[in-house]
């Protein structure tokens, strides 16, 4: 990649973080996302007895969002005019999580047109991975550059 490539790309990763903590939901969750790389994102997340349910454990929706965000913004380092959509996800969950960190790490694996396929795993304090998942995103109509959050300064 060459340099100005790869000052472009880095804007890009930049902006992603951006959007991310611009979005209204994430004011919900004690949460930060880290571009690694082209194809790869990196969500910490913060777990609070204020996401469990009944039975003292993290609600499965608490999973599904650190999965799809992950791998939807893994995904999205290849796309930097459009907005991705996620037409499917699948996921698996492995452990149960109560309080503490846990970290999403998303990798793209297939796709650069119009659908992607992204694969996360999420893993506790101790090392473990507690649930996994592959989701398919789609291009949409929204340009990324018509949304606040995202800033790519160049």
């Amino acid at each position: 990649m060459t340099g100005a490539a790869s000052s472009g790309a880095q804007r890009h990763h930049r902006a992603l973080e951006s959007l991310y903590a611009s979005a209204p939901v994430n004011a919900l969750f004690a949460s930060r996302l880290e571009i690694t790389g082209e194809g790869a994102a990196r969500i910490t997340f913060n777990v609070t007895e204020e996401v469990y349910h009944a039975a003292g454990a993290a609600h499965g929706t608490i999973y599904f969002k650190m999965l799809d965000d992950a791998g939807f913004y893994a995904a999205n380092t290849f796309v930097s005019d459009r907005f991705l959509l996620t037409t499917s996800f699948n996921l698996h969950f492995t452990k149960p999580v109560r309080i503490g960190e846990v970290v999403a790490e998303g990798r793209w694996v297939s796709g650069r047109k119009r659908v992607f396929v992204a694969e996360s795993r999420l893993v506790d304090a101790e090392g473990d991975e507690i649930g996994r998942g592959t989701g398919t995103f789609m291009r949409s109509h929204i340009p990324l550059s018509s949304l606040p959050g995202y800033l790519a300064e160049g």
